[in-house]
């Protein structure tokens, strides 16, 4: 005898089956929540008077990749080309906003290395 109505499986299945249904869109649900929030933005130096390197944001690259400063002086990166990027420091103390165009400057106040990346492309 063959099973005819809207439930071909069975109802005990099918509810089965929403369960599980329901149990994956839970995981996805909380699994979002875990994702790293985007950084929060440092306002940038505009007014610096002393902006020693320009570094160019574009391609995902920066142009150049390294650069060397005195304290006291600025880095200025410059926004060029189609895609989002931003500059994060390792440390937060420098963080732009995600940007396509536009510049972002940081006054280096001490000496030291400062590492930094593209919060969304961080190969860069």
């Amino acid at each position: 005898m063959s099973r005819t109505g809207r439930f071909p499986l069975g109802r005990r299945a099918f509810l089965s089956g929403l369960g599980l249904a329901g149990l994956g869109i839970g995981a996805a649900t909380a699994l979002a929540g875990c994702a790293p929030a985007a950084p929060v933005p440092v306002p940038s130096d505009d007014d610096a008077e002393d902006v020693a390197v320009t570094v160019k944001v574009v391609d995902n690259r920066y142009d150049p990749p390294e650069v060397a400063i005195r304290a006291g002086q600025a880095v200025r990166w410059e926004f060029l080309g189609t895609a989002k990027h931003d500059v994060v420091a390792d440390d937060r103390s420098f963080v732009s906003e995600l940007v396509i165009d536009g510049s972002y400057t940081h006054v280096f106040d001490a000496a030291g290395d400062f590492a930094y990346l593209c919060s969304i492309h961080p190969e860069m």
